[in-house]
Parts: C-alpha cells; structure tokens; sequence
C-alpha cells in the first residue's frame, strides 16, 4: 500500500456537489492499494498513521502524533497512486489493486484506525471526488508498506 499522508488544518471530500466528510485539525490520507498488498499491510500503515509523530509540541519541534493532538483522519482512496510513468506520457495502472481487492483493504485500513480510536471519516470508492485542504506547514510524507517484514 502507498499512503500519502498530509497534514492539515482542515479537509473535506464533496461527491455530486454534495460534501460528504470534514475534518478539522489532523491528516489526510490519499491511500492507494497495490494488487500485492495485503490485510498486513493496511493494518501495519493504520498503526504507523496514527504514530506519526508530525505535529508540534510545545517547542515548536514535530514530536506529537494525530492521537496524541487529539485530531482527526480523512482517509480517501486513490488507485492512481499506483500509477506507473516511466513509459510514454499516459500512466499505467496495471500495479494497482482491482476495484474489489483495493475497496477491501482500503476499508480494512479505515477499521483499523477506528479500532485505534479514530472515527471513520472517508471519502467516497470509486467516486468522482472533489478534495478540499488547508495543508499545514506544509507537512506531507509518503508511507509505503512494501519491503517490510510481513506480521
């Protein structure tokens, strides 16, 4: 799995005109899922998410985690994060996770963080999704499970 994982101030996800989840001060996670991937994975990336120490303390130094900020996570799936362009100018997607699999492990991550104490704030599957935030600092960090040792 490949996360893209940003801090914000703010964030929110409209589908048909119609916003469908916000959050105020916390993360938003672009989460992609590779054909490879599995329920490991997303719990491994759900865990590293919520201890992300990448929000300041009071020295000013990036020493405190989303949990411990008491903020909140907007998870949104995006397949193209898989998206390959080292051939031609249009990406291929043949690494990303089918439609079923990537839904799965995508809701699978999304559990995982509610059974760490996050309420589940998502975006829509599959959808046509117009993304809002306030990035802060900006603080924005790749996470990627692959090459770790499997649970």
């Amino acid at each position: 799995m490949k996360l893209v994982v940003q801090r914000v101030k703010r964030a929110s996800v409209t589908v048909d005109a119609e916003r469908i989840s916000e959050i105020g001060q916390g993360l938003l996670v672009l989460c992609g899922v590779g054909h490879e991937d599995t329920v490991f994975d997303a719990r491994f990336l759900a865990k590293k998410t919520s201890n992300l120490r990448i929000f300041e303390d009071a020295d000013g130094k990036m020493n405190l985690s989303v949990q411990e900020i008491g903020g909140e996570i907007l998870s949104v799936s995006q397949f193209t994060l898989y998206g390959d362009c080292n051939k031609g100018n249009r990406p291929g997607f043949i690494s990303a996770a089918r439609p079923e699999q990537g839904e799965a492990l995508f809701n699978e991550y999304v559990q995982a963080l509610e059974k760490l104490g996050f309420v589940p704030n998502i975006g829509k599957f599959g959808a046509d999704m117009k993304v809002e935030l306030l990035n802060d600092g900006p603080v924005t960090l790749l996470l990627e499970s692959t090459g770790r040792v499997k649970d």
